[in-house]
């Protein structure tokens, strides 16, 4: 398989080369594009990360997202356009780049032979990281991880989650300004999910690293701070999560009484909002649920001679529902079953 450590990189290289100026964005993207013979997998797409900030590739399988994040890390030549990290171009300092990056490939690139102590010292000598500076990082960010008990173990033995923090933890030991995060939880419990993501929110808060990943979780895109949303090579959308879910609507309140039509018509008349019956609910759309449903609750019975609320619930567009809205349809089946795939090799400890 090939990695990002087949030759030796310094890590000193942006030191030697001069430091990128102030201001820059930790990566530029200008108008990529990747071709493989006759099929484009990425078609000229731009977007700017900026330093500290989580930024998500939001996408199904094949949508382009993993073949922009190894033109990012020089494992892949652009077939047009530009990529700048730290403001340097892959292709004119690939050196330099690789320095200022670490990364967690979407499949385990441990060597599962060796303990966690010695894929962590391994890693160091290959990133010519000081040996004087080699245990104390070692260990900072083995306890990072909650790994530390565990060092002398073979990899062999970990479970998914385990690897996954080990990766993580090997990423960040030549210090880089940039972590990039390929499907970082694919195949993994939600509870290890979780640990996953308090960490790399940590590392964003303590260390200042900007995170670039991918992803076809919506959940976890609710965490970046921006999302890119890329379908089919291009990128359809990008901003902050709330923003994109503006493109869909406001919050939607759903609630059952026994008059449904008497209650229709007094909220459309009382609030000006558009409300209506639908498969035996009241259905009202208003900017924010959390204000008016406490105000409809105390008010409905007063307007509406008795008829009180039996039910009520609220619902928020999501970044599916932006999804769906963008490119007539949710994120593929196939990644359910690509995960349940990749959940049942871990437990066999196969990847």
């Amino acid at each position: 398989m090939t990695t990002m450590t087949e030759a030796p990189i310094r890590a000193d290289a942006v030191l030697a080369t001069g430091k990128p100026a102030a201001g820059v964005p930790i990566i530029q993207v200008d108008h990529l594009t990747k071709k493989f013979e006759d099929f484009t997998a990425v078609n000229d797409i731009s977007f700017e990360v900026k330093e500290g900030e989580i930024f998500g590739f939001l996408g199904p399988n094949g949508a382009g997202k993993s073949t922009t994040i190894k033109t990012l890390c020089t494992l892949l030549q652009p077939s047009g356009g530009h990529i700048r990290v730290g403001g340097f171009d892959v292709q004119d300092d690939p050196d330099t780049v690789r320095s200022m990056i670490g990364i967690v490939f979407q499949d385990n690139s441990l060597d599962s032979d060796l303990t966690a102590q010695e894929n962590m010292e391994f890693h160091c000598m290959v990133y010519h990281i000081p040996r004087a500076e080699r245990a104390e990082r070692i260990k900072r960010l083995l306890d990072l991880m909650e790994l530390t008990e565990f060092k002398d173990r073979r990899v062999k033995t970990f479970s998914g989650g385990m690897r996954r923090r080990l990766e993580i933890a090997r990423g960040l030991l030549h210090e880089p300004r940039l972590l990039v995060l390929d499907e970082p939880t694919v195949g993994l419990d939600p509870q290890t999910r979780n640990y996953i993501w308090q960490y790399v929110r940590d590392l964003r808060q303590v260390h200042h690293t900007a995170i670039f990943m991918t992803t076809h979780y919506m959940d976890e895109a609710e965490n970046c701070d921006r999302i890119a949303i890329i379908d089919k090579g291009q990128i359809v959308a990008l901003d902050t999560p709330a923003e994109l879910k503006k493109m869909v609507g406001d919050d939607q309140i759903e609630l059952t009484t026994r008059d449904n039509a008497r209650v229709v018509q007094v909220i459309a008349e009382k609030y000006q909002v558009p409300v209506e019956e639908r498969e035996g609910h009241v259905v009202i759309q208003v900017p924010s649920a959390e204000s008016f449903a406490p105000k409809l609750l105390a008010e409905l019975p007063t307007l509406t001679g008795g008829v009180t609320i039996e039910t009520l619930h609220i619902r928020r567009p999501t970044l599916e529902d932006v999804f769906l809205k963008l490119t007539g349809r949710t994120i593929r089946e196939e990644e359910g079953a690509k995960d349940q795939r990749k959940l049942n090799l871990r437990r066999l400890g196969r990847i």
